[in-house]
């Protein structure tokens, strides 16, 4: 599993948001991206982590940057996920743990003594150029998006 860090060139990828749209990092270039992910549509911690993530949308808009957030959840998931809380940014659909697997964010998990592989909460910020900004690993909801868009505002300058 990689481990990424700032500096390094960001893993490039394929995939399909909520509405079945072909999304690349290519496609992204010249462009600061955020890209968070995060472990499941619609529970507790994510849910409040994307609405944090929506409420400031338009100010990481106005700093410069484009917003996606990545689970293994299916497409269809995201679009019920997005439109429950009126999500303005588009979700990406990692099915296969592909782009999870790249980013290095898939990890063992131990709940209840019951041991898995899931996503840890890990926020990307992608220059320009296609190199990492910024990494932050196991992230903590609360105060999180205000965080990423100082780092943001400071990246841009």
């Amino acid at each position: 599993m990689t481990e990424l860090h700032v500096g390094d060139a960001a893993p490039n990828f394929s995939t399909i948001d909520q509405d079945g749209n072909t999304v690349t990092l290519e496609g992204l270039r010249g462009q600061v991206v955020v890209l968070y992910f995060y472990p499941k549509d619609d529970t507790p911690g994510c849910t409040k982590e994307a609405c944090a993530f929506r409420d400031l949308n338009a100010a990481f808009a106005e700093a410069g940057a484009v917003i996606y957030g990545v689970s293994r959840d299916t497409a269809k998931s995201h679009t019920k996920f997005r439109e429950k809380y009126g999500l303005n940014f588009p979700l990406l659909a990692d099915e296969n743990s592909e782009l999870c697997e790249a980013y290095g964010v898939l990890k063992e998990k131990n709940m209840y003594g019951k041991k898995s592989i899931g996503i840890e909460r890990t926020t990307f910020i992608i220059d320009g150029a296609g190199n990492i900004a910024a990494v932050f690993p196991k992230v903590k909801v609360d105060g999180h998006v205000d965080e990423v868009l100082a780092k943001v505002r400071e990246l841009v300058g």
